[in-house]
C-alpha cells in the first residue's frame, strides 16, 4: 500500500459553493473571470453577488433540495455562477456535453431525473427536443437571450430571499457528471460536496495558485478536469480564470499573449499542437510559467519537445478520473526531479495499491505493473441508480479499481501504462496501445495517431494504427508507417495494419474514443 509523502489534509465538510467562494469577499475587486474573446470581466465580489442572486431566483422558480439541474453550455462567464447558484439552492448539477445530440441529452435527463435545464441560445433547439423526449422538465432557462425563456441575466435582478437550505456535505450530491462512455454505457457519477471540496484541498499543496496567477480555461467546464482544475481550484485560491468557449489554436495562443496567462492545464492534443504547430512561433507566450497535461496519456518525448519549444520547465502531468472527484496524482509545480513519463506524486490523504494482473486479489511485486486502486475521501458516492456497477468498481473496503495499469518507482512516481481492457494480447504478449501511439507521434510525417487491437485471419489480435498525416506528408504510406514502428520495437509489438484518417476521434477531455475506431475497424 502506498501513502502520500505529503501531510494529510482534513476532510472539507462544506457545500462546494462555500468551499470555493468563501474567500471571494477578501479578493473583492480582483478579477475572477475574464472572457478571453471580448474581455468582459467579473470581479470576485460580483461573482459572489451574482451566484447568490441567481440562487434566490432559482429557488423562487421552484428549485428545491434534491432536484437535478442540467447545465448544458460551453465555457462562459455564466457557467460558474449557475453552477454555484444551483448548489446553493440545494440542487445537484449534471453537466451536459454541448455537442450532445438531442437523443444523448434526453437519455442523460431521463437517467438523472433532471427537472431543470440551463442552456445557451445556440443550443436551445437541442435542449428543447431533449426536454420533450425525456419529459419531466419544468423549465428551460437560458444564459443569454431566447424568446419564450427566462434569461439568467434578468434573474440576477431577483429580490427574492436567498434560500436557506441545509446541505449535508457528506451525503448530498453536488455534481452528477456522466462518464464518457468509452468503455460502456454512460453512467451518472455521484460526487458529493465533501468529495469535490476535499479533493481541492488535497490538490492545493501540489498545484498552488493565488492572486496574480492567470489560468486559461480552454478545456470544458462540463468535464470534471475542467470543473476542478480550471474553475473550482483557481476560484478557491484567488486566481483569475480567462474563459474560452472552445479550442481554436489561434484564439488560444492569442489569449495567452493578450491576457499574459501564467499556467496551462491542458490535454495531450494541445501539448501536441504546442510542440509541433507552426502557428506557435507567431505569438508571445513568455508569460507562461508551467504546463500541466492530464485526461489522457502523454508521451514523455512529446512533453519534452513542448517544454523545449516554449522554454519552460518540463511539462508536468496529473492523473485521476471522474469517479475520483477527480485527482489522485499531480506533478508538483516545484518539482525538479520528475522522471519523464511520470503522471505525478500521490496527493495527501490518499492510499494506493497496485494489484497483480494475474491475481487481482493480491498486490503486484514492488516496481511491477498492475491495476491501480485507490481509497480516500475523493472516491465517488457511487453510480446513480447502478448499485451493481458501483459494487463492481468499489469493493467492501472502499478500494476503487481504476482499470488503469501502472507502476510506481522507488521515489514514489506513478507511471500509467494503459487500460486493462485496452491491452492488445498478441499471441500471449501484452502490447500497450499508448506506447505505440507515442512512438508514432515521433514520426515527422504523422500529426496524430491511435492504436487498437483487431483480429487477423488466424484470429490473432494484432495492433492496427489509425494515422493522421501531416499536411506536408502526402506521400506517407502504410508500409512507411509499419517500417518505422518495426525498426523501434520488439517484434511482437509491431503495427500490422494501418489506416489513414482525417482525424482521431476524441472526447472533450482528449481521450481517444477507441470504441468509435473499433466500430469502423
Amino acid at each position: 500500500m502506498f501513502h502520500s509523502e505529503y501531510a494529510d489534509v482534513p476532510a472539507v465538510e462544506e457545500p462546494i459553493h462555500e468551499a470555493v467562494l468563501k474567500g471571494a469577499a477578501g479578493f473583492g475587486d480582483a478579477p475572477a473571470l475574464i472572457d478571453g474573446v471580448d474581455g468582459t470581466t467579473l470581479s470576485y465580489g460580483t461573482l459572489d453577488t451574482f451566484h447568490r442572486r441567481l440562487s434566490a431566483a432559482l429557488a423562487e422558480a421552484g428549485v428545491r433540495k434534491g432536484d437535478v439541474l442540467a447545465l448544458h453550455s460551453p465555457n462562459t462567464l455564466a457557467f460558474p455562477a449557475v453552477f454555484y447558484a444551483a448548489t446553493r439552492a440545494g440542487a445537484s448539477v449534471s453537466p451536459v456535453h454541448p455537442l450532445a445530440t438531442a437523443g444523448e441529452f434526453a437519455k442523460q435527463l431521463s437517467d438523472c431525473g433532471a427537472r431543470w435545464i440551463v442552456t445557451v441560445s445556440p443550443l436551445m433547439p437541442t435542449a428543447r427536443e431533449a426536454a420533450e423526449r425525456a419529459g419531466g422538465i419544468r423549465e428551460i432557462f437560458v444564459c443569454d437571450r431566447a424568446e419564450g425563456h427566462r434569461s439568467v441575466l434578468d434573474m440576477l435582478g431577483s429580490t427574492a430571499p436567498e434560500p436557506d437550505v441545509t446541505i449535508d456535505p457528506v451525503t448530498d450530491v453536488a455534481a452528477l457528471p456522466y462518464s464518457s462512455g468509452t468503455t460502456g454505457v454512460p453512467k451518472g457519477v455521484m460526487l458529493t460536496h465533501r468529495s469535490i471540496a476535499t479533493n481541492l484541498a488535497q490538490l492545493a499543496p501540489l498545484m498552488p495558485m493565488g492572486p496574480g496567477d492567470r489560468i486559461l480555461a480552454v478545456l470544458p467546464f462540463f468535464h470534471i478536469y475542467g470543473l476542478t482544475a480550471l474553475m473550482n481550484a483557481p476560484l478557491r485560491q484567488g486566481a483569475t480564470v480567462v474563459v474560452l468557449p472552445r479550442f481554436d489554436l489561434d484564439t488560444f495562443l492569442g489569449a495567452i499573449e493578450k491576457h499574459r496567462i501564467t499556467g496551462l492545464y491542458v490535454a495531450p492534443p494541445i501539448v501536441l499542437a504546442l510542440a509541433k504547430h507552426p502557428a506557435v512561433a507567431r505569438y508571445d507566450l513568455s508569460s507562461l510559467s508551467y504546463v500541466i497535461s492530464a485526461a489522457a496519456p502523454l508521451d514523455a518525448r512529446l512533453a519534452q519537445a513542448c517544454s523545449r519549444r516554449l522554454g519552460l520547465p518540463p511539462v508536468g502531468q496529473a492523473y485521476g478520473m471522474t469517479e475520483l472527484s477527480p485527482g489522485t496524482h499531480v506533478t508538483p509545480l516545484d518539482a525538479v526531479d520528475a522522471p519523464p513519463g511520470a503522471v505525478g506524486k500521490l496527493i495527501p490523504s490518499t492510499e494506493m495499491r497496485v494489484l497483480s494482473l494475474d491475481d487481482p486479489a493480491r498486490d503486484a511485486e514492488p516496481g511491477a505493473q498492475g491495476e491501480i486502486a485507490f481509497r480516500g475521501p475523493q472516491v465517488m458516492k457511487g453510480y446513480l441508480g447502478r448499485p451493481d456497477a458501483t459494487d463492481a468498481m468499489i469493493d467492501a473496503d472502499g478500494w476503487l479499481r481504476t482499470g488503469d495499469i501502472g507502476r510506481v518507482d522507488a521515489d514514489g512516481w506513478l507511471f500509467v501504462v494503459d487500460r486493462v481492457k485496452e491491452l492488445i494480447k498478441y499471441k500471449g504478449f501484452q502490447v500497450a496501445p499508448a506506447e505505440l501511439e507515442a512512438l508514432l507521434l515521433t514520426h515527422e510525417g504523422i500529426a496524430d495517431a491511435a492504436v487498437i487491437g483487431v483480429y487477423d485471419d488466424d484470429t490473432n489480435e494484432v495492433p492496427k494504427a489509425y494515422v493522421v498525416r501531416q499536411p506536408t506528408a502526402h506521400g506517407l504510406t502504410e508500409d512507411d508507417v509499419m517500417a518505422y514502428v518495426s525498426a523501434r520495437v520488439a517484434p511482437y509489438k509491431k503495427v500490422r495494419r494501418v489506416e489513414f484518417i482525417d482525424g482521431v476521434p476524441r472526447a472533450a477531455s482528449g481521450k481517444i474514443l477507441r470504441r468509435e475506431l473499433r466500430e469502423r475497424a
